[in-house]
């Protein structure tokens, strides 16, 4: 089931990417009820087409906002699987986090974009904290969220992390074992950069090329 489950966890990841090209430009989130900015955002709830719920939640104290996104035709009697959507540093879940879980509820998953703890639409003070053991957490408690919603199926919980969500969900993912596949975008190690500074993956990149004659092709141009 884990094989199936992460075969069409990345399947409808990659149908959801083809989408994303004509989505350069940001719309205005003044002008959307759920404030999302992304074109082609929710701007209403329709029977029978992907919904956005907007719904607060406890962690450690603080509340955490959040939008659970859920597919065309949604039956909460049936169980459906379920992704955890982790955004960027400085990001917040009305922005690509939130375009890649309309993406995904349009492929038929129950998907939740959150903002972190200290961030966004959350609790927390002082305000822009971004630690990697609380954004950790943040994931943590989602998939607790996300497992208890009505329709979910609780034994098929995908995650998704974006640029810092990347590096996050992957440590999630090594003891947290709710999350059955995991996948990123444009992954960014934010505990190596704090640790090593920024070049440390182009420099790790360079080093491999020198030792194996090999390019890796994420390493043309290195760093800007």
């Amino acid at each position: 089931m884990k094989k199936s489950f992460k075969k069409t966890l990345l399947s409808g990841l990659f149908i959801s990417t083809l989408f994303l090209g004509a989505n350069a430009m940001a719309a205005d989130y003044k002008q959307n009820p759920f404030t999302l900015t992304y074109d082609g955002a929710i701007t209403e709830n329709v029977q029978g087409k992907v919904n956005i719920q907007p719904v607060k939640y406890q962690l450690n104290g603080l509340t955490i906002a959040a939008n659970v996104y859920t597919p065309a035709n949604f039956d909460s009697s049936k169980k459906y699987p379920a992704i955890v959507v982790a955004h960027p540093n400085g990001g917040v879940k009305e922005q690509v986090a939130g375009l890649y879980a309309q993406k995904l509820a349009e492929q038929g998953y129950v998907t939740i974009a959150f903002d972190a703890a200290y961030q966004g639409g959350s609790g927390g003070e002082p305000r822009y904290v971004d630690k990697p053991a609380n954004r950790i957490e943040d994931i943590r408690g989602a998939a607790d969220f996300i497992s208890q919603f009505k329709g979910v199926d609780a034994n098929r919980i995908g995650l998704l992390g974006i640029c810092g969500g990347g590096g996050y969900s992957i440590k999630a993912a090594e003891t947290d074992k709710r999350f059955q596949s995991v996948a990123t975008i444009s992954l960014f190690n934010s505990g190596d950069a704090r640790r090593n500074g920024f070049y440390a993956l182009a420099n790790q990149q360079h080093s491999r090329t020198f030792e194996t004659g090999i390019r890796c092709p994420c390493a043309r141009g290195g760093w800007r």
